[in-house]
């Protein structure tokens, strides 16, 4: 009888081991930068025309640098275009997140990045007071809405939107849709530093573990201060250490976080800030924001976000570099 019984289970046990999942791994352009992505999956699907599928529907909707994508159209003035669910989306995530932050963070300062020199027309070349004040009456969320038919409404035609600091985000999560409506239940997603994983690394059978890349590391030479073991969760950072430009007239250093509130485009006390939060898209939000905001307004609005946790390097009095990090990201710290 003992035997009867074991020779079902041995059976069991070879099906189980036959029907593991191996790993795939993708690499390939989207959003002005590579992907890497590494799942688990026993089906035998193309899934890199889904990804590029999903990538241009992306650009199509948001990206300001296709001349003829639903953002482009809408920042030149065209109040017929009627968004998507993509831009629709990203809109909505951008307003909660600018509620949250009391306007650092903001999507319709697209004229200052511009004026800056880190859009995608030529900078002025002398932003005083004057100049800043104009501009600044274009900048404001509060001056743009969806309308119920799905076209755009803005206070001033000149208005330009910039969704760059959470449409990249957003399109990873995108990705990681795709991924799940064909099945996959295990992946990690890195596109331009920015992460998306679901699940777990079944070949070492834990969570994905991704680096933190260090304020002073060199693009050809990657170091990271740490590492993080993530599941189910989305990780974005922004620094200002390699994103910034020098006016060759005035000698100025100006940052691409810029001050919504402000204008302002000069360095905060934060030198870096990366994030951890359900969506790549909301992490995106608030490593932007958290620039923007400085290091005590961004501890302060961390307590009241129970689902964000952040890393946040910092000079202090004595430009020293320094780190705070939230409870919830030191838990997942790893060597």
């Amino acid at each position: 009888m003992k035997k009867l019984i074991l020779i079902p289970v041995l059976l069991l046990f070879i099906f189980c081991e036959e029907k593991q999942e191996k790993p795939i791994f993708l690499k390939g352009e989207a959003f002005g930068t590579t992907y890497n992505i590494q799942l688990y999956s026993e089906n035998n699907i193309d899934f890199k025309r889904g990804l590029d599928s999903v990538i241009d529907a992306v650009n199509h909707s948001v990206s300001t640098y296709i001349p003829e994508s639903d953002i482009s159209k809408i920042n030149r003035g065209d109040s017929t275009v009627v968004v998507d669910s993509i831009f629709r989306e990203v809109f909505e995530i951008s307003s909660v997140v600018n509620k949250k932050t009391a306007g650092y963070f903001d999507p319709t300062i697209g004229v200052l990045r511009n004026a800056y020199g880190f859009g995608d027309v030529k900078p002025l070349k002398n932003i005083d007071s004057t100049t800043l004040d104009s501009l600044m009456k274009f900048v404001g969320f509060q001056k743009v809405k969806i309308n119920a038919d799905g076209t755009v409404s803005k206070d001033f035609p000149q208005i330009y939107f910039d969704f760059n600091a959470v449409a990249k985000g957003f399109g990873i999560d995108c990705l990681g849709r795709y991924l799940e409506s064909k099945g996959v239940e295990n992946y990690l997603i890195e596109l331009g530093g920015e992460i998306l994983t679901r699940g777990e690394n079944l070949d070492k059978k834990q969570k994905w573990v991704v680096g933190i890349e260090a304020v002073d590391s060199e693009l050809e030479d990657r170091s990271y201060e740490t590492t993080v073991a993530l599941k189910n969760e989305g990780m974005a950072s922004s620094g200002n250490y390699r994103k910034f430009r020098i006016d060759s007239l005035t000698g100025k250093k100006f940052v691409h976080t810029l001050n919504p509130l402000t204008g302002s485009a000069q360095m905060s006390d934060v030198t870096s800030s990366t994030v951890i939060a359900p969506t790549c898209a909301v992490a995106d939000a608030y490593a932007t924001s958290f620039m923007a905001l400085g290091l005590e307004k961004s501890k302060e609005l961390l307590k009241n976000l129970p689902k964000v946790d952040a890393y946040l390097t910092f000079n202090d009095s004595l430009n020293n570099h320094q780190v705070f990090m939230t409870e919830g990201f030191r838990n997942r710290l790893g060597n």
